[in-house]
């Protein structure tokens, strides 16, 4: 109930202020549990990020366990389905998380590049993604959030975006070292693609 009324206000405020617009919503999966893997350049990206999937499929964020100490944003942030994770080492409980809600039909958003980019270029991706995937039997859905970065340069009201890309698979005749490392590069050449094609 928590997490579709901050669904319902925060689309709100996207539409509002914003002008909030959704691309390539075909290419989102009707049914299972996707991970949605998307370029990061502001805290706005997990808000753009998840506001354009559907009503009915529940996003979730790995956010870095420092953050739920922070008294009252650690509740806001468990009320909008994000949970902790270790950084700098393969927190396994995290992994288990991610999968255990994948395996239920919803979606994980994900922020590949592992920290923010302040230039807006694309940083090298980590196959963390795709591992998670592989081991939930769930598709990478390549994602570009175009506008959020105006935020950093003194624009306060930019036109606000996310693009959905073609979803990327495990190919079953692959070597699961095989597939991550082209699986990662096919997340990353779809995100590049759309960030060129919005912004240029």
């Amino acid at each position: 109930m928590v997490y579709s009324v901050l669904r319902f206000l925060f689309n709100a405020v996207l539409k509002i202020f914003f002008r909030y617009r959704v691309l390539g919503g075909e290419n989102l999966p009707t049914q299972g549990g996707m991970i949605i893997a998307a370029n990061h350049v502001s805290y706005w990206d997990p808000l753009v990020m998840g506001c354009g999937l559907p009503k009915t499929k529940k996003i979730h964020f790995m956010a870095k366990e420092e953050l739920f100490k922070v008294p009252g944003l650690g509740l806001i942030m468990t009320w909008g389905g994000t949970f902790p994770v270790r950084r700098g080492a393969a927190d396994r409980n995290a992994i288990r998380t991610s999968v255990s809600f994948l395996e239920i039909g919803d979606a994980l958003g994900i922020f590949p590049e592992g920290t923010r980019s302040k230039t807006g270029e694309l940083k090298k991706l980590q196959p963390g993604m795709v591992m998670i995937a592989i081991k939930a039997g769930v598709p990478v859905i390549p994602t570009a959030i175009i506008g959020t970065l105006k935020f950093s340069q003194g624009c306060l009201l930019p036109q606000l975006k996310v693009s959905y890309g073609k979803p990327v698979v495990a190919d079953p005749a692959k070597t699961e070292k095989e597939n991550i490392a082209v699986m990662t590069e096919l997340v990353r050449a779809e995100i590049t693609r759309m960030l060129t094609a919005e912004q240029g």
